[in-house]
């Protein structure tokens, strides 16, 4: 059986919280390691004392708040995935936990996705989430809203 740390995440989600500075320069297509902390049931975990792992940044929302995408090296198909090599690495983006994140989650960066990987977690973004938004908000525009395309 796997021990929630749940208590260790509450302290360290306190001192986050406390943190004041200037947010880091952050783009999109980056991978930063990013405190995820101790979640419930299937939802994907952070790692070690700080409860981190790599994250994409999707979408930088504003200055200090940004749409991320938790990594994995751990090789999943299916629609909820997007796979790709880094560094000579097996790296998958999934999809279905994808959240919004203030910046004093983000540790460091690690690096970036190369343009057509990103393109192609993009789309599959877009695969995944579109399928089964109601056509009528698009419909008679001839494409998709602005606020939903990459």
């Amino acid at each position: 059986m796997h021990v929630k740390r749940f208590l260790e995440w509450i302290g360290l989600k306190e001192k986050l919280d406390s943190i004041i500075h200037r947010p880091p320069f952050v783009s999109e297509g980056e991978v930063w390691w990013a405190s995820l902390g101790e979640n419930v049931g299937y939802e994907i975990n952070g790692k070690s004392k700080d409860f981190t792992r790599p994250v994409l940044v999707f979408r930088k929302l504003s200055s200090g708040f940004y749409f991320v995408i938790p990594l994995t090296t751990q090789v999943h198909i299916g629609s909820w995935y997007v796979n790709y090599k880094q560094a000579g690495k097996d790296i998958t983006a999934c999809l279905h936990q994808a959240r919004a994140i203030d910046y004093r989650r983000l540790h460091r960066r690690l690096g970036e996705v190369d343009q057509m990987d990103f393109q192609r977690v993009q789309g599959g973004f877009q695969k995944l989430y579109l399928k089964n938004f109601p056509s009528h908000c698009w419909e008679g525009r001839g494409k998709i809203p602005k606020a939903l395309r990459f």
